[in-house]
């Protein structure tokens, strides 16, 4: 029953977003700013309700005296004013009950939106409290209906038993005490409704609490021409000794005021209760759809940053809670404002309206932000908001717990968070050393996530490098190194179970030996085989351990592979180009997934070769190394890498 509900709904839905566009355009169609819409009209009727508030007397003989007086004495001010905060809260009714039905419509209520949806419900309740409580207070005949029907009605609570009804019997049992009463719970319960809508809105990353101004100019205008038209007056004086014979209704507050009048107090409040309970409950309902990843990562660029996402999360929300600069508008697949490339993995797309995502678009790769929801891990690249503010990476210091020197020319260092915490991150992400003078030196977690209790880099002697020089020469256990990170997209997936080739050229190693000890710590039992490559045999700085892994994991397999090596090397292995050996072995390589990560030189021949080996470019990855800004990149620094850790 529900999954025909939610798909007539978003069949009604698409069709009229569909005509709306057609008359408002893309970006300025309401249907897309319901929450928004319902915001700024919160904000008229606040405003509107201070300035009536300010000339209200709050007494039983003279509150219908001053509405009367500010409605036709101040015409040009009092009286409109109270006709937009009529019409205003009227339309917030109307705006927030469709926001809710979309959200129901879209199955957006579900799994960790529910708190979300449960306050979204308590905001609506109290909305209805705050409205009807407005309409007490004018102490007209309609407010007469009011007052005596809710006594009635709360009367036929058991714990109540008909003590409140007896307050309105008479004109001489309403006193301005009680009338005051009235008047504060009309302070009380917008301050509530903000204080909730402040929580509600703080669960939706960069929500937009103002529709777009065009839209609110139209909002404010089509309010005032109402107010003209058909200006909101009072409907005679308070006269308990007499019941209203005929008032002018409004039934987007007071609906259940005529069932109360039909079937009694008591059932009316079981209605009402079995609604909201219904309403609480509907995000744990049957059918439910369990995911069977709850979480998943999206590696996005340009950004380089990973995010991690929830089951049932789009693309949008997981990368506006992170901080990523990601452009939006409707949130709806209206617009097209979100509209990304998908690199790696495959979506989900909610409904949206095709003509902002064609066939052939999706067919290329494309896909809007804020209608998918990824099916495992994703890759992405997106174009940022023009002058977006971007999330500041975050900054830490550690501190030097171990150095061991692996070659003549490669250190391993040690570093453990001064603040005692554990560093969160993906195997074969990097961090920035930030040096004294504000410049980075890029260095890849050589660690594997689970034993990042300390963390380890490979640093390479740049001769002339400023922080590589440093570590060899001056640096010492206790130092203290400020970073950045982490940041990198070059991680394992674990989507596949293809064969796995890693390619890494000199301290390219490091990267490696993080998803590789990952993959051996979480069970992966994929065949992998690593091809190492170097100049000497000297250059195998963790040859052994490598080695080691060999014969200890049936699954890898380990081939060094020296390009220069010479007589005193006594090197009976592989020689050559890396990429070349990696070819001779594989001449098909249609079934495997290639992770490269050394030179640039290196990556840029490699890469088009294992295409033209069989190669899909979803399943060839690869991170090419770079140097340091203001050091040029000649023949003989070509293997000098970025996130291997060789900058200078």
């Amino acid at each position: 029953m529900l999954n025909l509900l939610q798909a007539t709904g978003q069949r009604a839905f698409l069709g009229l977003e569909k005509v709306f566009n057609a008359i408002f355009g893309e970006r300025l169609n309401p249907l897309y700013y319901l929450g928004a819409i319902t915001y700024f009209l919160l904000w008229v009727v606040i405003g509107t309700g201070l300035y009536l508030y300010a000339f209200f007397e709050t007494g039983v003989a003279v509150a219908y005296g001053s509405v009367e007086s500010l409605t036709h004495g101040q015409w040009f001010a009092g009286g409109v004013l109270r006709s937009v905060h009529r019409y205003a809260s009227d339309a917030l009714v109307v705006t927030m009950l469709l926001h809710l039905v979309r959200h129901f419509t879209f199955d957006r209520h579900r799994g960790f939106r529910w708190f979300s949806w449960v306050s979204g419900v308590v905001l609506l309740w109290l909305t209805f409290a705050s409205g009807v409580n407005g309409y007490m207070l004018p102490w007209d005949r309609l407010a007469q209906f009011v007052v005596t029907a809710t006594t009635e009605w709360f009367d036929a609570l058991p714990i109540i038993g008909g003590s409140m009804t007896r307050n309105f019997i008479t004109n001489a049992n309403v006193s301005d005490r009680l009338f005051s009463l009235l008047s504060f719970i009309h302070i009380g319960l917008p301050l509530g409704v903000m204080a909730v809508l402040w929580v509600h809105t703080q669960r939706v990353p960069s929500a937009k609490t103002n529709p777009p101004r065009p839209v609110m100019i139209s909002v404010v205008a089509m309010l005032l021409v109402m107010s003209i038209v058909r200006p909101a007056v009072s409907q005679g004086p308070v006269d308990m000794a007499t019941l209203p014979a005929m008032i002018d209704f409004d039934w987007f507050y007071l609906p259940v005021y005529p069932l109360i009048q039909l079937w009694g107090g008591t059932n009316t409040w079981l209605i009402t209760v079995g609604t909201s309970v219904f309403l609480v409950v509907l995000p744990w309902l049957p059918p439910l759809k369990r995911s069977k990843q709850p979480t998943w990562n999206m590696a996005a660029h340009p950004d380089e940053r990973i995010v991690e996402g929830r089951s049932g999360e789009t693309l949008l929300d997981a990368g506006l809670r992170a901080g990523l600069p990601m452009p939006f508008e409707c949130r709806n697949g209206g617009c097209g404002m979100c509209k990304a490339t998908i690199l790696h993995g495959q979506v989900r797309l909610t409904p949206y309206q095709e003509s902002v995502l064609t066939d052939a678009e999706r067919a290329a790769g494309k896909t809007l932000l804020c209608c998918a929801e990824p099916i495992g891990d994703i890759e992405i690249e997106y174009v940022p908001e023009v002058n977006a503010k971007r999330l500041p990476i975050q900054m830490h210091v550690a501190r030097v717990s171990r150095m061991e020197l692996l070659s003549s020319d490669v250190m391993q260092l040690g570093l453990t968070m001064a603040d005692g915490s554990h560093m969160k991150f993906f195997a074969g992400q990097y961090i920035n050393v930030v040096l004294d003078n504000g410049e980075r030196r890029s260095f890849s977690f050589a660690t594997a996530p689970h034993a990042a209790d300390e963390i380890e880099l490979q640093v390479r002697l740049v001769p002339g490098g400023r922080f590589t020089t440093a570590v060899f020469e001056t640096m010492k256990v206790g130092d203290n190194l400020k970073f950045e990170g982490p940041l990198g997209t070059f991680t394992l997936r674990e989507d596949s179970q293809k064969p796995i080739v890693f390619v890494a050229g000199s301290t390219g190693f490091a990267p490696v030996k993080s998803m590789v000890e990952s993959a051996f710590h979480t069970g992966m039992n994929r065949e992998m085989i690593l091809y190492w490559g170097v100049r000497r045999r000297h250059d195998l700085y963790l040859g052994k351990l490598a080695e080691q892994w060999a014969h200890e994991h049936s699954n890898f397999k380990f081939v060094a592979v020296l390009s220069a090596p010479e007589p005193e090397d006594e090197w009976t292995g592989r020689t050559g180009l890396v990429h070349e050996a990696i070819l001779a072995d594989f001449p098909d390589l249609s079934k495997h997934q290639v992770y490269a990560c050394g030179s640039v030189q290196m990556v840029q021949a490699a890469q088009p070769a294992f295409v033209k080996h069989g190669i899909s470019t979803d399943d060839c990855f690869s991170d090419a190394f770079h140097m340091a800004p203001q050091r040029p990149l000649d023949s003989q620094q070509a293997d000098m890498v970025k996130l291997g850790g060789t900058h200078a």
